[in-house]
């Protein structure tokens, strides 16, 4: 089939449920505090035929910071045991409309696979259109996922700190207001208040529609990215929380025309904790 693009619609994605070469992933994680259970509700209620795609699973088993970038091999094992193979469209979408579903997009991106696309307001667009609903274990075969030569689009705290020192590099933070000047509460317990020096801030859900949580037009994230200091045309360092935020910040900036970007992956949950790495605040 035609390549749709990376967002699609949820009348699209029920024209296509029947459709093989389709695979929905059900992509949903709710932080500790929040006190959910992402598979516990997928469990409760799905899109039919949605498998869950488990980002605490599909990651680095070797680093303690939960749902870090995944090796190869792991990468492979995962997506394959999912019924994803290499002429497989993914379809990825979560239940709070978009949170986490724009990590899948962009590890497959970093393993030199496009054809995945980004359900618009997820779960809650979905039921919110009608449509229905499925509960229960979905079993599919498994198959092969040879992953594609790495690309650029994945930084690491030295390349982040590089970046927080020198003139004309641009680091954008996903976080609220408040825990990017440090005011704020953050949602890591033991990292330190405020930001990367050298870094401005757009919090993702700057991004989306506030009522029916889909992205906003081009146009309008093209013009937030820019209200928040950062030049489209240069690359960009994007970070967050725990690295899937940012992603959304990378969706968005693709949309915007821009793929000069970078999630870094261990975001504040590295950064924060690490005292050795400098932070700036308004504290």
């Amino acid at each position: 089939m035609t390549y749709p693009g990376p967002i699609v619609g949820t009348q699209w994605l029920h024209d296509n449920l029947d459709n093989p070469s389709i695979r929905i992933a059900d992509a949903t994680v709710h932080l500790p505090d929040t006190g959910r259970n992402a598979r516990a509700e997928y469990l409760a209620e799905h899109i039919p035929g949605a498998v869950f795609f488990d980002l605490e699973r599909i990651a680095d088993p070797d680093n303690p910071l939960p749902r870090k970038f995944p090796p190869r091999e792991r990468f492979a094992q995962e997506v394959g045991a999912l019924g994803i193979d290499n002429r497989t469209h993914v379809v990825a979408y979560d239940t709070l409309g978009l949170y986490s579903a724009a990590r899948v997009w962009w590890l497959f991106r970093q393993y030199g696979y496009d054809n995945v696309s980004i359900l618009d307001g997820g779960l809650k667009a979905w039921k919110a259109d009608g449509f229905p609903v499925a509960a229960g274990e979905v079993s599919v075969p498994s198959t092969k996922f040879i992953p594609g030569d790495a690309r650029d689009l994945l930084a690491l705290w030295p390349q982040v700190l590089r970046a927080s020192t020198e003139a004309g590099e641009q680091i954008l933070d996903a976080r609220t207001a408040g825990r990017f000047a440090g005011t704020e509460q953050d949602r890591y317990p033991g990292t330190r208040p405020g930001h990367i020096p050298n870094s401005r801030n757009l919090y993702w859900a700057n991004l989306l529609d506030p009522q029916t949580r889909k992205l906003l037009p081009a146009e309008i994230i093209r013009a937030r990215v820019e209200q928040a200091g950062i030049a489209l045309d240069r690359p960009v360092t994007l970070t967050c929380g725990s690295g899937l935020t940012a992603c959304i910040l990378a969706l968005g900036l693709h949309l915007a025309g821009n793929d000069r970007w970078r999630v870094y992956d261990g975001s504040w949950d590295e950064w924060g904790r690490r005292a050795d790495l400098p932070v700036q605040s308004d504290t």
